[in-house]
């Protein structure tokens, strides 16, 4: 879950031993409505026409959203509030046009000593989905990396758990923990000139937020070994090819385009489509035939709900469906 700071000389190592706090930002035309609310470190506005999507925009733009624990509570928050928002029915995430997210931030990294310190600390575990509610920040700063990120990091994976999609719209480099990251949502859009990449390798380490599972999950083993053990970076339209991206789009329209698919999402069922995603998301850890009969039962399941039953109703109609989320 590294970034590649150093390769960008000594711009990249300016940028990536930022601490987080409030920076100015230079938002584009497409991003203009975003509302900070509470946050210093994601921007979040409710968007579509009938505001039944959550925007959330990383918002460190001279660290290149790089990872740091504060953007990490933030996004926690915003995610967990848009999943609690009944009126929301599809979450996008994205960054700027130059990063969606450059990778963790290093200099938080850098100072942990050995593989007791990690180890001892359940660091190891530190991307698995946990229960309890993110530090307070004034807490976290007098605690060391390691004994922080096993408690909030953790919460990043949960993405992958929501019951709501979340879409990634990338712009620019997504790198280390920022291609991590993109993984962990339901679809990734990317804009034309968007790179990802897991240079760990280069700082020596390994991915250690999903890179080595993820990526051989989307794009087979053969590449990701490529990708991991060199640490080269996969262009968009490499990415799309190789099934790691759904679409390509200019990097003026990738946001726009990424919120209209979620406006369609969002206006289905949101239990039907939670369930979908549950589905899917459990394919990756059963047999064929497990997931076939977990996908029979939760089809026999959505006989139970009103949605199922309004949806084919209004098919023979010859209507719009009426969906309730029950």
């Amino acid at each position: 879950m590294a970034s590649l700071g150093h390769v960008f000389g000594n711009l990249g190592k300016k940028l990536f031993i930022q601490t987080c706090r409030s920076e100015t930002t230079f938002v584009t035309p497409a991003l203009r409505l975003f509302s900070t609310g509470t946050y210093e470190n994601v921007k979040v506005e409710k968007v579509g026409e009938k505001k039944n999507v959550t925007l959330i925009q990383l918002n460190r733009p001279k660290a290149l959203n790089a990872l740091c624990d504060a953007l990490i509570k933030d996004l926690n928050q915003a995610l967990d509030e848009a999943e609690a928002d009944k009126d929301v029915g599809a979450i996008v995430l994205t960054g700027s046009q130059r990063a969606f997210a450059a990778g963790a931030d290093i200099k938080e990294m850098q100072d942990v000593k050995s593989f007791s310190d990690v180890y001892n600390t359940n660091f190891s575990l530190a991307w698995n989905r946990v229960t309890e509610s993110g530090a307070d920040i004034a807490e976290m700063r007098n605690k060391d990396f390691v004994e922080v990120f096993s408690k909030d990091f953790p919460k990043f994976d949960g993405i992958a758990r929501l019951k709501k999609p979340i879409l990634a719209a990338v712009n620019g480099i997504a790198l280390g923990g920022g291609c991590e990251l993109a993984m962990m949502c339901d679809i990734i859009y990317a804009g034309e000139r968007a790179q990802f990449g897991q240079p760990e390798i280069t700082l020596g380490t390994i991915p250690g937020a999903g890179g080595t599972q993820r990526l051989t999950w989307a794009i087979g083993k053969s590449k990701s070994m490529e990708m991991i053990l060199t640490g080269n970076r996969m262009t968009a339209q490499e990415a799309e090819k190789a099934g790691l991206v759904s679409k390509v789009f200019p990097v003026e329209t990738l946001v726009d385009e990424t919120v209209k698919t979620a406006e369609k999402i969002a206006s289905f069922s949101k239990t039907i489509v939670s369930i979908c995603k549950e589905c899917v998301n459990a394919s990756h850890n059963m047999t064929l035939n497990e997931g076939l009969h977990f996908e029979k039962r939760l089809f026999h399941a959505t006989f139970s709900t009103h949605d199922r039953q309004e949806g084919m109703t209004a098919f023979v109609e010859k209507r719009a469906p009426n969906f309730k989320d029950c």
